[in-house]
């Protein structure tokens, strides 16, 4: 199976960024998110949407790798660029 990477937004603020199937329904309020981790402080200067393009900076504080098996409350998926993934994943 495919999987792509995503940013993912909560109700609760949460920002996070993993894996998820390429099937994935992207309108649904939940979905389970694999090799995921949190944004603790965005640490950007172009806020969330740096997050998607370019990744976590120097200045960004993001929790250890996770599966999440469901992440409820979702309210936004975002597409992650390779290289913002690569940053995520250091």
């Amino acid at each position: 199976m495919n999987m792509n990477h995503v940013l993912v937004t909560t109700k609760h603020r949460g920002v996070f960024a993993g894996e998820i199937p390429d099937d994935q329904d992207l309108t649904a309020q939940a979905m389970p998110l694999t090799n995921a981790r949190m944004a603790i402080r965005f640490g950007t200067t172009r806020g969330l949407m740096q997050l998607c393009e370019t990744g976590p900076t120097a200045q960004s504080k993001i929790s250890a790798p996770a599966d999440i098996p469901m992440l409820h409350d979702i309210t936004a998926v975002f597409a992650i660029t390779d290289e913002a993934w690569a940053a995520w994943t250091r």
